[in-house]
């Protein structure tokens, strides 16, 4: 994967068409996804954020990934993905919190927290 070369990243998860839909669904923990792509600049600021939070919540009920967008358009047009970098929060298959453009890690941990 492109960006975990450029920022030498260790996403949890990689989601793809595949794997989407049954882990926010079947996933009874929260689920944060990172809807990206890798020419994007302020997705390429967030990726060593998302990156601390994974490491940083390693061992709470939560799945930390990210989804490009240009690889699966079909997930990014039935969460209405028009900007990016753009966040959703699930739970059970639900959004909790949909979050649009760079946000700090403070704001994330913040979300996260106020969900688990």
């Amino acid at each position: 994967m492109f960006c975990r070369k450029l920022f030498n990243l260790k996403f949890i998860m990689k989601f793809t068409n595949q794997n989407f839909q049954q882990t926010i669904e079947k996933t009874n923990t929260l689920v944060l996804v990172d809807f990206f792509n890798q020419w994007c600049g302020p997705c390429k600021l967030m990726m060593p954020i998302i990156d601390e939070l994974i490491e940083e919540y390693k061992d709470k009920s939560i799945v930390i990934g990210s989804l490009d967008i240009d690889e699966s358009p079909e997930i990014a047009e039935k969460y209405d993905i028009m900007s990016i970098p753009t966040l959703i929060l699930f739970k059970n298959g639900k959004i909790l919190d949909q979050i649009v453009g760079y946000k700090d890690k403070e704001f994330l941990k913040d979300l996260i927290d106020k969900n688990l």
